[in-house]
């Protein structure tokens, strides 16, 4: 097939149910030789010369165009991803405008946490291209097309697809992170299905699978024999019925597809063996007929690696980090994150194999899942509107409760679209019937709040005689109050904790927490969010250490010795941690050696943990003591950030800043729009101009 002959995309809007027609060809003719009798063989056109691409120059704006309308409409529909739309777009632009230049399968690596539409996006662009007839989505886990033959290859799947041999076509390998090939430990996990996929990911051309042909060998072996006893036994076999050769259906079909011929099947099945044997000696003889070429396939590898993560996700239940925190976090992943996740998962030579166009999709953004659930609502209301003429106007409080019960970050779109539905679709349906009942004019919006109880919508509405009427309508809005600490003393203890912790923070590192919250629902207990640390200094790990203790410090100097508890378990677990890294491994002790514990007696390592201990247990004492001094010195402070958490349940930055500027202390706070948050507390660089002016001052003259 002329790879210039790629149907002419339809509009974005509007994709046609039917290819389009073919473009004329152009450029000189194609150099077309085939091995097999009817078999047509791809073409090979050689490269155009400026008046070809003259000719062309009006096709070429138009597919650009394509391109362009396709990425509106696309950020038109998916939100919060515009950024992974144009590098896809990007991505796959030669491929598309001119694909005649593409001798090898254009890879495009999509991965995100779960819902955040990597899927959605490869078929509505599949749809918009014009490629939804030659689209094949493989799920990679291996079960999902069944136990045949056909589906548990590649080239089975694009073999029974609209995708032709030379041709462009689309296929989607999505869940590809089911597909590992390593295990945790590094060991070798046994592959049973799509194992040719590493070879069309390498240069596009699939061998076929002989294992398909061993059927018709067998019958042209038998048939081999028993022509040969015939001639040589004519006598004895005289009055029995001769072996006939013939295909069956399904062996006529493999036949077809492998040797790509273009005869009918019935015609095939009455082929004599010595055609066959032919047709099988010039098939193992021809290297082109050898393979099937998808060289100028576009794939799209999609999938959620959690290994990814490690760092930002580790709950998936997950609803209390902030969703702008928890963007920003995502959003620092690179190209070499997914590489080291693709090493926990599959061996080097297969992570090669998948390119260096790896998209990371961040995680929904406050304002993206807040436009979403507007986006729902808008949709729910027209629905009623359409179908009962009752138009309702959902209050922004309705919209506030439904962010703070539907958005658990970690887990995309999908649990807040389940949630919206289940919480309005009914309850909407039982207001229209109020209204209709009521017998209320339909010529007015029938707005709908959120009752006073948060457990129930008020949907308010204008007799014909000018009678306000209302009506509750009961919703199960649990998750807002499992996070409320409804309990005024473990209340008080949370905030006290969470606070000494906070206001360390600020005081050591002079930046504000992420957020601190005592509001949660994921697990009992508070936390502080705080930024990560490019590279730690000793004063760094020292000061991480004093801030760690920082919470059980507050309950001894708020509460009393005798009162502190055993919240503090996991702190003490962190800084002992870290106390030990300081000494063992970090060499900012006593001792200069790192010191392991080691079963392998040929492992040359100082495994003397001994006398360290000591030291760790000196180090996190005087860390201790450091805490209570700051604390005791900063009770203002203090009082402040515990009553902030009382009050509200939680502090964002803006306010802890404006917190500490009350009690005279300064502090920064991340631009959300930085490129990545990870902090630098030291002048490096200064320090590093400082110490070679000093240098060249002491240079003799």
């Amino acid at each position: 097939m002329n790879p210039f002959n790629n149907p002419l995309p339809p509009h974005p809007r509007h994709p046609t149910p039917h290819p389009a027609p073919a473009l004329a060809p152009t450029g000189v003719p194609p150099l077309v030789t085939s091995p097999f009798p009817g078999h047509p063989a791809p073409v090979r056109a050689h490269a155009a010369g400026p008046a070809t691409a003259l000719a062309s120059s009006a096709e070429l704006a138009q597919r650009q165009q394509a391109l362009t309308d396709a990425a509106q409409q696309l950020k038109a529909e998916l939100f919060g991803i515009d950024d992974v739309i144009d590098r896809v777009i990007d991505a796959i632009r030669a491929w598309y405008v001119l694909p005649q230049l593409i001798t090898r399968p254009v890879i495009v690596c999509l991965w995100g946490l779960t819902g955040t539409g990597k899927t959605q996006l490869t078929r509505r662009l599949a749809q918009l291209l014009g490629y939804y007839d030659r689209f094949v989505e493989v799920q990679m886990d291996g079960f999902s097309h069944g136990a045949s033959y056909r589906s548990s290859s590649i080239s089975g799947m694009l073999g029974d697809s609209g995708i032709h041999e030379g041709a462009p076509g689309i296929l989607v390998l999505d869940e590809f992170q089911r597909f590992r090939t390593v295990d945790t430990k590094g060991a070798d996990v046994k592959v049973e299905r799509y194992q040719d996929v590493w070879t069309l990911l390498s240069d596009g051309r699939l061998p076929p699978a002989l294992s398909a042909l061993s059927n018709i060998e067998r019958k042209l072996a038998d048939a081999h024999y028993e022509a040969e006893r015939a001639d040589d036994n004519e006598d004895d076999r005289a009055g029995k019925k001769p072996y006939r050769f013939q295909l069956d259906a399904w062996d006529a079909q493999e036949l077809k597809r492998m040797l790509k011929l273009q005869e009918p099947l019935s015609a095939i099945m009455q082929w004599p063996p010595t055609k066959v044997q032919a047709l099988f000696a010039s098939f193992q003889q021809s290297s082109h007929a050898w393979e099937t070429d998808y060289s100028k396939l576009l794939v799209f590898v999609c999938g959620n690696l959690d290994e990814m993560y490690h760092e930002t996700a580790q709950r998936v239940e997950d609803c209390d980090t902030d969703a702008d925190i928890f963007h920003r976090l995502t959003r620092k992943l690179s190209l070499i994150d997914v590489k080291k996740a693709l090493g926990e998962r599959f061996k080097p030579e297969q992570i090669a194999r998948l390119g260096n166009e790896h998209v990371v999709y961040p995680s929904f953004s406050k304002a993206t899942y807040e436009h979403l659930i507007r986006n729902l609502c808008a949709r729910y209301v027209d629905d009623i509107a359409v179908q009962c003429g009752v138009r309702f106007a959902i209050g922004q409080d309705v919209m506030d409760e439904l962010y703070a019960n539907a958005v658990f970050p970690a887990q995309g779109t999908r649990p807040l679209f389940s949630s919206v539905h289940a919480i309005l679709s009914a309850n909407l349906v039982n207001a229209a019937l109020w209204v209709l009942e009521q017998q209320l004019p339909l010529a007015q919006h029938f707005d709908i709040a959120l009752a006073a109880d948060k457990r129930h919508l008020l949907v308010r509405g204008t007799s014909a005689q000018g009678d306000e009427q209302h009506a509750l309508f009961a919703v199960t809005l649990e998750l807002n109050r499992i996070k409320q600490r409804a309990n005024a003393d473990f209340r008080a203890l949370l905030a006290v904790h969470e606070a000494g912790h906070g206001l360390l923070y600020c005081l050591l590192f002079g930046q504000a927490p992420q957020e601190v919250k005592i509001n949660i629902a994921s697990f009992e207990g508070g936390y502080n969010s705080f930024a990560g640390l490019k590279v730690t200094t000793r004063q760094n790990a020292l000061d991480m250490m004093c801030v760690g203790l920082a919470g059980r410090v507050a309950e001894e100097l708020v509460f009393g010795e005798m009162a502190c508890t055993t919240g503090a378990e996991q702190d003490y677990k962190q800084v002992t941690a870290e106390a030990a890294r300081f000494t063992r491994h970090h060499g900012f002790g006593n001792r200069i050696s790192r010191t392991d514990v080691t079963v392998e007696l040929d492992n040359h390592l100082n495994t003397d943990v001994e006398p360290s201990n000591d030291a760790i247990e000196a180090l996190l004492q005087a860390q201790y003591q450091r805490a209570q001094d700051l604390l005791s010195q900063h009770q203002d402070a203090l009082t402040r950030l515990v009553q902030a958490l009382m009050d509200h349940g939680m502090i964002a930055q803006p306010e802890m800043q404006a917190l500490m500027a009350q009690s005279g202390i300064a502090i920064a706070v991340a631009s959300p729009s930085g490129p990545d948050e990870t902090l630098i507390l030291e002048p490096f660089a200064a320090r590093l101009a400082a110490f070679q002016q000093q240098t060249l001052l002491s240079l003799p003259a």
